[in-house]
C-alpha cells in the first residue's frame, strides 16, 4: 500500500509517468505523508541546475534559468492554476460566492497575471540569490540542500493544509481533506523535519525554509477560510507554488545571514 501511495503521490506531484491509476490516486489521497517523501525525490532533481557552477564558469542568471525550468519541467504548470485563480479571487470585491465564480472562470485576469508574475520573479531571485551564495563560498552543496529543503518544505506545508483544513466544496479539495485528519499531519511533518539538516554544515537556512513553508500555508489556508469558504483544489496547487518561493527566499537569507 506504502509503494502505491508513493507512485499516486508522484503521478499528482509530478510529471513523472507513473501512478496515474485510480488504486494509486486512492492510496495517495489516503496517505498524506507522501506529500514530503515526493519532495525529497523532486527537490534533489530540481536542485541539480545548481550544481553546474561547481564544474564550470556558468553564468548566476543562465542558472536561475535551468532552475525554473528544472522545477516545471519535473512539477508541471499544474498548480500554477491555483496561483492564478487566487490571485483574481484576491482582487475581487465581493463576497465568497463571487471569488469563487471568478476563480472558476477559465478566463485569466490582471490579478492572476500578477500573482503569476510574482511567483516566477520569485522563483528566479531566489534561485540567482543560492547560486551568488554558493559561487561566493564554494558551497555548491549547500545551496542544492536548501532548494531540496524549501521542496520538502513545500510538500509538507500542502500536506498539512490538506490534514487540517475544511473543503470549500466539492472537488479535488474535498477528495483529499475528506480522507485526512488533523492527526495525519504528524506523519509528514516527521518525515519533513530531516531537511532541516541539508543546508549542512549550516542548519539554520533548512530551518528557515521548513518555517517558512509551513507558514505560509498556515496563512494561506487562513485566507482561504475567511475569503473563500475552506480550501479547494485551488488552493493546494497556489499553497505548494508559493510555500516553495517563500521557503526559498528564507533559506537564502539564513544562509547569507550565517
Amino acid at each position: 500500500m506504502a509503494l502505491t501511495a508513493v507512485r499516486g503521490a508522484l503521478g499528482f506531484l509530478t510529471r513523472i509517468p507513473v501512478g496515474r491509476s485510480e488504486a494509486a490516486w486512492e492510496s495517495f489521497s489516503r496517505s498524506p505523508w507522501t506529500f514530503p517523501f515526493v519532495g525529497y525525490l523532486v527537490g534533489a532533481l530540481v536542485a541539480l541546475p545548481l550544481m553546474m557552477p561547481a564544474f564550470a564558469p556558468v553564468p548566476g542568471p543562465t542558472v536561475a534559468f535551468a532552475f525554473i525550468v528544472a522545477v516545471y519541467g519535473v512539477t508541471g504548470i499544474t498548480h500554477l492554476d491555483g496561483v492564478a485563480d487566487l490571485g483574481d479571487a484576491a482582487v475581487v470585491h465581493g463576497d465568497v460566492d463571487e471569488r469563487r465564480r471568478v476563480m472558476h472562470d477559465s478566463a485569466l485576469g490582471v490579478g492572476g497575471t500578477v500573482a503569476l508574475a510574482v511567483v516566477v520573479l520569485g522563483l528566479a531571485t531566489a534561485a540567482l540569490g543560492l547560486v551568488e551564495v554558493g559561487i561566493a563560498r564554494s558551497q555548491f552543496l549547500t545551496a542544492a540542500g536548501i532548494a531540496v529543503a524549501a521542496e520538502v518544505g513545500a510538500k509538507a506545508a500542502t500536506a498539512t493544509l490538506v490534514c487540517v483544513g475544511d473543503a470549500a466544496h466539492e472537488g479535488l479539495g474535498s477528495a483529499l481533506t475528506g480522507e485526512s485528519s488533523p492527526r495525519s499531519a504528524l506523519p509528514a511533518l516527521a518525515l519533513a523535519a530531516p531537511a532541516a539538516l541539508l543546508g549542512w554544515p549550516l542548519v539554520a537556512p533548512g530551518i528557515a525554509a521548513l518555517g517558512a513553508a509551513l507558514a505560509t500555508a498556515a496563512l494561506l489556508g487562513r485566507w482561504a477560510s475567511h475569503r473563500l469558504g475552506g480550501v479547494s483544489g485551488d488552493v493546494l496547487g497556489a499553497t505548494n507554488e508559493l510555500a516553495r518561493v517563500v521557503a526559498l527566499h528564507a533559506g537564502v537569507i539564513a544562509w547569507t545571514l550565517s
